[in-house]
């Protein structure tokens, strides 16, 4: 499946289409006690600070301070893995 990054209007979210439902809306915030697979992985991504999802996409929001060059891989990676 391919997973397809978009920039968004917010230089600090990306929007990742992945082609199929993930559910939602629902959102998590790096710090929460989360408990859902996909969430933890995404979270886990340094400088990735919230991962909201809906639909057929995924949206991730980083730190001001870190780079997308670094995180996109990273996510598209997970993403795949999850939905692949």
């Amino acid at each position: 499946m391919a997973i397809i990054p978009q920039a968004t209007p917010n230089p600090n979210a990306m929007k990742f289409t992945v082609g199929a439902s993930v559910g939602g809306p629902v959102t998590y915030r790096a710090g929460q006690d989360v408990n859902h697979p996909l969430a933890v992985a995404v979270l886990a991504t340094e400088g990735v600070v919230s991962v909201f999802w809906t639909a057929d996409f995924v949206t991730v929001t980083k730190d001001a301070g870190a780079g997308w060059s670094s995180i996109q891989p990273a996510v598209t990676a997970v993403l795949e893995d999850h939905f692949g």
